[in-house]
């Protein structure tokens, strides 16, 4: 009885919960910047629908029409429910097999997508009410990853079907930002509206976009905002664009070609900078270039009012950031999980420091607070009078992923995907290889509205609630209790791939049941886990 009381409390707490917008943090690592040779790419709080599942490849018939659907992202639809049709492109006779979430993110070759949706000015907003734009970029990730092996080609692709069928924001009324990559190369697209009034037949694109290669040695990291600069239209291999990349802004007035300034894309199509984008790219570039330029100092340090005292704050512009960086240090996957896992611990961003968690310490001093939290609900804040600093980790994150590339190894074992759901400070991260042939039901079955005693996102967010009680040090239990079960992952990941390429050269099918079985045993394991840490 009481165990149904605490389920029904918490299911309720969620309901009620003011739940931003999604705020997708991006980053990439090229083959040379990695510290094991692959091409990373990440993608953290990703959309509503965090249940994944494998679609197989399928055959059709000569001349048939794939749908393009509007509720890809929408949970609360039956798991083999897209929503609502917009209209259709031409079908393929050959999809390759992908793993389908919100944001469809890898397929059997190794090519994955990440994605960020990103700020573009009010004037380019466009909606179905304004327009006859169908194509979001969840349905152009699928579209791409069932019909792709090749960066390169996904991104030209991507890019035609926004020009040719419309851009149309899913998540606000947001641009967006793609991170594409295979086993050589990695890509970043960035695609801003057109604005009300779009018609197909206008013969107008109905999207402005550019893509630039990002080098082997660079990492990048996008926080919901366009990192593209200047574009060299002649340099085939580093850059595509649509046709009206630039005349758009031209006609707008917000580029004259006769001033004798370089074109910005960057600067053309987004408005002022808002602190949640810079705040990250300064986090990003502090962490991994440290000695590149001379960052504002965001250090606590023994000032704990540093963050409220905005007067001497320094404001920088976004073009202080390169569009890329050469690490100081090679990146593994895990350095971009704990990347991931930030809360901005120590800096002025850091919501645990506020005066208002300290509390009398009972000898006549202060401490803080047991319930200090880096995830204060709206509620919370507004009844305490914290501002708001939006960290990498979120509460209500959904789902997010790390993606290792690996061109040495056989697609089915090469490529790994590190999934966390609901919250990745609390939540562990698994690995699922693109040769797995299926995703456990505990990573599949999820409903917002309806707790699921079998949900591995139930379990995990559960978990974390329990922690808003006191989440000092329940949190720290939560970590400790999970530092085993990630580590073991960890050190055995060679293990793993070496018996599963002894395997593979007996039979590749051999193989990715031996990782099928692997991968889903350990989604099964941490739920269990999660839920005993609840009980």
């Amino acid at each position: 009885l009481i165990m149904k009381f605490i389920t029904i409390l918490f299911t309720t707490l969620f309901l009620f919960l003011t739940i931003q917008s999604n705020s997708c943090t991006i980053v990439a690592v090229g083959k040379k910047a990695s510290k094991d040779g692959s091409i990373i790419i990440s993608h953290s709080d990703a959309g509503q629908d965090s249940r994944i599942f494998v679609v197989p490849r399928m055959t059709y018939k000569a001349g048939s029409k794939a749908p393009v659907y509007w509720g890809i992202q929408d949970a609360t639809l039956p798991l083999d429910n897209d929503g609502k049709i917009l209209g259709y492109i031409p079908q393929v006779e050959q999809t390759y097999k992908y793993f389908h979430s919100a944001y469809s993110q890898v397929n059997e070759f190794q090519l994955g997508i990440a994605e960020s949706t990103t700020t573009q000015r009010h004037e380019l907003v466009c909606t179905m009410e304004n327009g006859e734009q169908i194509m979001t970029i969840e349905q152009a990730q699928i579209f791409a990853l069932q019909r792709h092996k090749k960066a390169r080609e996904a991104v030209q692709f991507i890019g035609n079907l926004m020009t040719e069928y419309g851009f149309l924001p899913s998540s606000g009324d947001g641009s967006e930002t793609l991170v594409i990559a295979d086993k050589d190369e990695l890509w970043i697209l960035e695609i801003f509206g057109v604005g009300a009034g779009w018609k197909k037949d206008s013969g107008k694109p109905g999207a402005i976009w550019a893509a630039q290669r990002i080098g082997e040695d660079q990492a990048i990291m996008v926080p919901n905002w366009s990192i593209i600069k200047e574009i060299n239209v002649k340099d085939k291999d580093n850059f595509l664009v649509s046709k009206n990349y630039k005349q758009e802004a031209i006609n707008r007035g917000w580029y004259d070609p006769k001033s004798g300034k370089p074109f910005i894309w960057q600067e053309a199509y987004t408005p002022l900078p808002v602190e949640y984008a810079t705040g990250r790219f300064w986090l990003f570039h502090q962490t991994f270039a440290p000695n590149l330029k001379e960052w504002p100092d965001r250090f606590v340090k023994d000032n704990y009012f540093k963050g409220m005292q905005p007067y001497f704050q320094i404001v920088e512009p976004v073009s202080y950031y390169p569009f890329s960086i050469k690490p100081e240090k090679k990146i593994s996957h895990q350095d971009v999980i704990a990347f991931q896992r930030s809360v901005f611990e120590g800096t002025i961003y850091d919501m645990t420091i506020y005066p208002q968690w300290m509390v009398p310490d009972g000898k006549g001093g202060i401490k803080q607070s047991p319930m200090a939290t880096p995830f204060p609900d709206s509620e919370m804040r507004s009844v305490m009078e914290i501002t708001y600093r939006r960290p990498i980790a979120r509460h209500r994150g959904y789902y997010g992923m790390v993606l290792q590339i690996r061109d040495w190894l056989p697609d089915e074992i090469g490529g790994v995907y590190w999934v966390y759901l609901d919250n990745p400070y609390i939540a562990p991260y698994v690995p699922i290889y693109t040769g797995n042939l299926s995703v456990d039901e505990s990573y599949k079955t999820y409903n917002p509205n309806a707790y699921d005693e079998k949900s591995a996102n139930w379990a995990f967010d559960f978990v974390e609630n329990l922690c808003r009680l006191r989440f000092q040090p329940m949190s720290k239990a939560v970590i400790k209790a999970r530092a085993p079960f990630e580590n073991k992952i960890f050190d055995k990941q060679s293990e793993i791939e070496k018996e599963a390429e002894k395997l593979y050269k007996e039979s590749p099918e051999k193989a990715q049941q031996f990782l099928t079985d692997y991968s889903n045993g350990l989604m099964k394991e941490a739920t269990e886990l999660y839920v005993k840490l609840r009980n």
